[in-house]
């Protein structure tokens, strides 16, 4: 078997998510498998880091899939981008060991999340960002963001439908900055729960709209209470911009 990894960037606006769903193609998943099964005519799957909800983008996500035939990295890299959709693009292939998993074995991943914070909206990045048309207190975010860091049980900041599995993540910084009214956050952790970068991105809005403290966070995360937290951030705003691996 050849293991194959992937480097995708997507526009997620159209989509129903990356995880394909049963027989819906409508999925970054369902389209990437489509053209690869051709590709090598048997039945791919591929297997991503991250599993993006509907509407959510990405710079840098990775997958990896499996097959019986033997390609080179630019054959593979050709064929996706010339029958995929356009706003799906493969930037690198890489052919790597057998035992390569692209969830498994990911280290670090960071989110960027995109805040157009001016009274108007901006039409270049509508379908790109969370318009925030009230001034946010930056400084204000920036201390609540400090208390996300560490290791913590962020069951209060997920949607995860099951809690069977552990719920303790490690954000490694949360980087806040600003020009000319676009925010831009860029969260970094060794995992994220279903809609976790959302809803911290979420809480950050509503402190810098002054409904909450900064330090209140704390005894939010400290409840595992979901309705203690902020608003969710609309998932247009969010990117997966990479995944590190050692």
């Amino acid at each position: 078997m050849n293991n194959y990894k992937l480097t995708i960037q997507y526009d997620g606006g159209r989509y129903k998510g990356w995880q394909r769903l049963g027989n819906n193609e409508n999925t970054i998943q369902g389209k990437i498998e489509k053209v690869l099964s051709l590709m090598a005519e048997e039945k791919i799957t591929i297997i991503g880091c991250s599993r993006t909800d509907a509407g959510v983008h990405a710079i840098g996500q990775v997958a990896n899939f499996k097959t019986n035939k033997k390609f080179t990295e630019q054959e593979v890299k050709q064929y996706l981008n010339r029958y995929l959709p356009t706003d799906i693009s493969i930037v690198a292939v890489q052919l790597v060991p057998d035992d390569f998993h692209s969830r498994y074995h990911a280290k670090a991943k960071t989110y960027r999340y995109q805040i157009w914070n001016k009274e108007y909206s901006n039409p270049f990045l509508r379908k790109y960002s969370m318009h925030i048309e009230e001034a946010l207190n930056i400084n204000a975010m920036r201390l609540a963001s400090r208390h996300f860091i560490g290791s913590h049980d962020f069951t209060a900041f997920s949607n995860a439908k099951s809690k069977k599995k552990s719920m303790v993540r490690e954000l490694y910084s949360i980087d806040i900055q600003e020009e000319d009214g676009l925010l831009v956050i860029h969260v970094k952790g060794n995992g994220f729960l279903y809609n976790m970068a959302r809803w911290i991105v979420g809480t950050l809005i509503d402190v810098g709209l002054g409904k909450l403290e900064a330090n209140q966070i704390p005894a939010i995360i400290a409840s595992k209470e979901r309705n203690k937290t902020g608003r969710l951030a609309d998932a247009q705003g969010l990117y997966l911009e990479s995944i590190e691996y050692n």
